[in-house]
């Protein structure tokens, strides 16, 4: 009369070099390496000749040739060599979707249960930062990929991850409650860059001309959600409205000093010149700098627009100079 095989571990056909409990029933998923194995009179097994890759093998029993005991022993070996087959099947897709190299080697065959590890080249290859990535971007450097230009980000400014209006953004560091609102929070100095929407403006100057009204509106009259954050603008004063040259294009600068009902007021300027970059798109990039404060003269503004240049390009020059008045 025939016996059971006994719980125990015994080596895995479908992983060489590591071994299977077997508990005394069916196979578990526990596995260790072979070399973990303790020295015992377990009998050799049987491999399967199932395709790769190969399940563990059955131990033999200790007297005699049957299967496992049990009244589903039968029952138990069929769904063995059914589940070989089905994972058979697998990789032989997979060796298709994948295909071989040049040289005539298929890919690998990965034992049951063991996910294949990536290659080196292909590590490499992805997960390729996006163009403008704040992960590779100089910290001294504003990158607005869209309109395809650079602007120096002054000492002592930060370059927020997100804002309100989603816009490419530099500002001083530290918020200060507004004048007009104490609930909301404002900012001494600010510079954004944008593509302009809804315009008929077809030139340089026209843009800036439009835009200076817009862009005074947004820091010293209203925020974009509505509050009266300076106590809205009293009146305003143009300082300049000239033609310049920014990142190597001929542009349009307007620049406003605000009078506001609450707080010392600002300056604001406009900015608008076509892209280096695609079908030379029109860019605006706006400033405004809260009035009184010493560093932020408005030789600053020069040096910023001085600075802008197309993305990729270090040598070209801005030509503000001193075509603008401080």
């Amino acid at each position: 009369m025939s016996h059971a095989t006994p719980p125990g571990w015994y080596p895995d056909a479908g992983a060489p070099g590591t071994e299977r409990w077997w508990d005394g029933t069916a196979w578990t998923a526990h596995t260790r390496p072979l070399a973990a194995a303790q020295p015992g009179p377990q009998q050799p097994y049987a491999a399967q000749s199932f395709g790769p890759p190969p399940l563990p093998a059955l131990p033999r029993q200790r007297t005699g040739g049957s299967a496992p005991p049990g009244g589903g022993a039968r029952t138990r070996i069929l769904a063995v060599a059914l589940s070989g087959l089905v994972i058979a099947g697998v990789a032989v897709t997979a060796a298709v979707l994948l295909g071989g190299d040049d040289s005539g080697t298929g890919p690998a065959v990965v034992s049951s249960g063991t996910a294949p590890h990536p290659t080196a080249s292909a590590t490499a290859s992805g997960g390729t930062p996006a163009p403008g990535d704040s992960a590779d971007e100089d910290p001294g450097m504003l990158t607005d990929q869209l309109n395809g230009i650079t602007l120096p980000v002054p000492e002592g400014w930060e370059k927020p991850e997100s804002t309100v209006d989603d816009t490419t953004t530099m500002r001083t560091v530290g918020s200060y409650a507004c004048p007009g609102d104490s609930a909301a929070l404002c900012y001494h100095g600010t510079v954004t860059t944008r593509t302009p929407s809804r315009t008929d403006a077809t030139t340089p100057e026209a843009l800036a001309e439009q835009d200076i009204t817009t862009a005074a509106d947004s820091v010293y009259e209203k925020n974009l959600v509505g509050r009266r954050v300076h106590g809205g603008i009293v009146s305003h004063t143009v300082l300049k409205s000239a033609s310049v040259s920014v990142a190597g294009r001929t542009g349009h600068l307007v620049r406003w000093q605000v009078t506001t009902a609450k707080g010392p007021g600002g300056v604001v300027q406009s900015v608008a010149f076509p892209s280096a970059v695609g079908s030379e798109t029109p860019v605006l990039v706006r400033m405004a700098f809260d009035a009184g404060q010493k560093d932020l003269p408005l030789s600053l503004m020069d040096t910023i627009t001085r600075g802008i240049r197309p993305v990729g390009d270090s040598a070209t020059g801005g030509g503000v100079g001193s075509s603008v008045a401080p």
